[in-house]
């Protein structure tokens, strides 16, 4: 997604199965009416994956409007996190729930799950919100930088100093993610607030 001066912001959504794998896991979805991008990563068995990133982003889709509306109007000045994070924090949070559910009411689906990342802009302002390790990237200033921290076993060990940036590149541990949509009834969501400036470019992708 690029911002633009006047607050306008300009996206563009792609999503392709790659070379190994006979179909997609991902879900993708822009709005710039309300200001959202957001990337899904499904995981899981017999088409798993991909009923719980659509899933995912289905509900964010079809809640976060109403949910900003509500929580601009409820929330307090001394909140912590603004109206719009709280939404998205919410609008997350229902989105795991209604995932677990459906893996535990179909056998088929058990165990599915989907990372997520997601970007809303507002007033100047920017809320991402992640699960997982599918990520944010920000182009500024001719500096491409990665915003979100993976939640992935790789990653705490380097948070921990058991492995180096250059001994994790290694590593067979890469993908095995300890966080994502989905598998427990609750999840954490990560969610942090920046200012979004005029000609950032910001990168979602799995």
């Amino acid at each position: 997604m690029l911002m633009r001066a006047s607050q306008i912001i300009d996206a563009i959504a792609m999503s392709d199965p790659g070379a190994k794998r006979t179909h997609n896991e991902d879900s993708v979805a822009t709005d710039t009416r309300i200001g959202m991008a957001v990337v899904a990563d499904g995981m899981g068995g017999y088409k798993g994956g991909e009923v719980a990133s659509a899933l995912a982003v289905n509900t964010i889709m079809g809640e976060l409007e109403s949910s900003i509306e509500r929580r601009r109007l409820e929330t307090s000045s001394d909140s912590e996190y603004s109206p719009e994070s709280l939404a998205v924090k919410e609008v997350l949070e229902l989105a795991n729930e209604i995932i677990f559910n459906a893996a535990q009411s179909q056998p088929q689906y058990g165990g599915m799950g989907t990372t997520v990342v997601l970007a809303l802009f507002y007033h100047g302002l920017l809320t991402i919100a992640h699960v997982g390790d599918s990520r944010l990237y920000r182009f500024r200033d001719n500096t491409l930088e990665q915003v979100t921290v993976d939640h992935t076993l790789l990653q705490e060990l380097i948070s921990r100093g058991f492995y180096s940036q250059e001994e994790a590149k290694e590593s067979q541990n890469r993908n095995l993610v300890t966080r994502a949509l989905g598998i427990e009834s609750s999840v954490v969501v990560d969610i942090q607030e920046d200012v979004a400036l005029p000609g950032d470019v910001y990168l979602l992708c799995s």
